[in-house]
């Protein structure tokens, strides 16, 4: 149910990421005064961050209230065309990583929004560019299964293109596999998407919707205005 959903949020960054203002500690609190029952604490990761293990210490010694479940994840974006991550060798204890669509994943490594936009103007056909992002996407849930895919397709609007213009097959391709991969895909406060065809596909593949706000601040922590409209009227 809907309800259930905007109890948790999935997506919540502290001062180790280093864009957020908000301690873990600050987090926690604020999801308990929200009266969240999940929250997932995720920071960026590239492949020479060595503060993981650091993290993860500092979430075990939370003192986290009664009722409220704390998670803990790394966000990586997608380098490549194959799906590979920019990130760590992980020590155990982190419970998913977050698949994030920060640049486009190129044939020889990520490239930026105006990259691609030269391209297109170029001649690069926008069909061959959504058939290889939905491509790279399918192969990181396939590379790394069992995480979750952080505001996907956040990428679409800065390089000129929109959800609309994916088509039904390329659709159903990614949310299968995201079934097929046990991917969960948070539907994102900050950057408004899945829309709602994608989050109609992702129900019908039988994949698993979480909410989150990718806070980088504690007092937008749980707070939802644009989830609840991309969810309403609809089963997830």
């Amino acid at each position: 149910m809907i309800h259930d959903l905007l109890r948790g949020d999935h997506h919540v960054h502290s001062t180790f990421s280093d864009d957020a203002v908000s301690t873990l500690e600050e987090n926690v609190a604020a999801a308990a005064e929200r009266g969240l029952t999940t929250l997932r604490l995720v920071d960026h990761v590239r492949r020479d961050t060595a503060w993981v293990p650091e993290y993860l210490a500092a979430v075990r010694a939370l003192r986290v209230p009664d009722g409220l479940d704390v998670l803990t994840g790394v966000e990586a974006k997608i380098l490549d065309a194959a799906g590979e991550l920019d990130i760590p060798l992980l020590p155990d204890g982190i419970d998913r990583i977050l698949i994030a669509d920060h640049q486009f994943p190129g044939e020889d490594g990520p490239l930026g929004p105006t990259a691609v936009r030269e391209r297109i103007s170029a001649g690069w056909a926008a069909d061959d560019v959504l058939d290889q992002l939905v491509s790279a996407l399918n192969a990181s849930m396939t590379r790394h299964p069992g995480n979750q895919l952080a505001h996907c397709f956040s990428i679409l609007p800065k390089i000129g293109l929109t959800e609309n213009d994916l088509g039904s097959e390329r659709i159903a391709s990614w949310a299968r596999t995201a079934a097929e991969t046990d991917t969960l895909v948070e539907v994102n406060e900050k950057w408004g998407c899945p829309g709602g065809a994608l989050l109609d596909a992702l129900r019908d593949a039988g994949a698993v919707v979480v909410a989150s706000t990718d806070s980088h601040e504690a007092s937008d922590v749980g707070r939802y205005d644009g989830v609840v409209a991309l969810l309403d009227g609809r089963s997830v």
